[in-house]
């Protein structure tokens, strides 16, 4: 029972984290219908924005953790008026968008690769390691951290997106995009703003990650599990992107904790492909063609 709590603890503290990084994915997708695969740059941009304000700044945490979550959701608005907006303007098709977001996230990772090095990077120590003992239970106050963080994140995108006008814009957007213009929406301004929200959530999840391991520039490949939580939760459902995301965690530690580690990664796919070959539309998700 003991095992069973431990990984369950692991499981939800991990999952917390994939939640951060796959509602960015279905942000994006909810209102431009494509999957933004430069999210990962943008990860693996704030877990380094935090680490330098550490480490070069010698700021404080909160400020350290303010600064890279911005900072990310800069990188991320900048990508959308780079690499998409004359996409859209040209009304491109939606193979063009994820050509060029796969262009924009090796470019940030070779820039990174470039100027900073390749060399791994550990965040220095900011907490206590000594875990918060629970029985038998260890809970480790880094796990807790990202749980607390991740669902004070979460809630307070909940809370815009069903409880403020802008919420209201960008729901009417994701459903109708031309009626919702017709309406008085300023569809661009709805753009940015989801690309901000992806983005700090984004730098959130990068800080976690690289305080609970380490940063290096493809760091950003662990947005392929986000991507798998997105698609088993429902791509463009953002409770769906939050549910798949912690039954993936689980599946991990439990997999990992029972079996062996090897096999998470294979669990994982697994998933993926079982997935969209029996409910494309995931857990949560609405089917494409039933999107106007």
């Amino acid at each position: 029972m003991t095992k069973f709590l431990q990984q369950l603890i692991n499981g939800l503290s991990i999952g917390s984290v994939y939640a951060l990084m796959a509602v960015g994915y279905s942000l994006v997708y909810s209102i431009l219908n494509f999957s933004n695969f430069a999210h990962g740059g943008v990860i693996m941009l704030g877990a380094y924005f935090g680490f330098f304000a550490l480490t070069l700044l010698h700021l404080p945490f909160i400020p350290s953790f303010i600064l890279a979550a911005v900072g990310a959701g800069l990188v991320a608005v900048a990508c959308e008026r780079i690499a998409y907006r004359p996409l859209r303007k040209r009304n491109a098709p939606f193979l063009y968008f994820i050509i060029s977001a796969m262009g924009a996230s090796i470019f940030l990772e070779n820039i990174v690769v470039a100027t900073i090095g390749p060399t791994f990077r550990t965040y220095p120590p900011i907490f206590s390691t000594e875990p918060i003992m629970l029985g038998n239970v260890a809970l480790g106050r880094l796990d807790l951290l990202m749980f607390v963080i991740s669902a004070i994140s979460l809630s307070i995108l909940v809370y815009i997106i069903e409880k403020t006008k802008v919420g209201l814009a960008i729901r009417a957007t994701s459903y109708n995009g031309r009626a919702s213009t017709l309406m008085g929406v300023n569809v661009d301004r709805i753009i940015f703003t989801i690309f901000m929200i992806g983005g700090v959530l984004a730098g959130i999840a990068g800080v976690l990650f690289g305080m609970k391991y380490t940063v290096y520039p493809q760091i950003g490949v662990i947005t392929l599990k986000s991507f798998i939580a997105a698609v088993f939760g429902g791509l463009g459902s953002l409770p769906g992107a939050v549910i798949g995301s912690v039954l993936l965690g689980l599946i991990e530690t439990f997999t990992s904790g029972y079996f062996s580690s090897q096999y998470r990664d294979l669990f994982s796919f697994t998933l993926l492909i079982f997935i969209l070959v029996v409910k494309p539309s995931g857990l949560m998700g609405k089917v494409t063609e039933d999107k106007a």
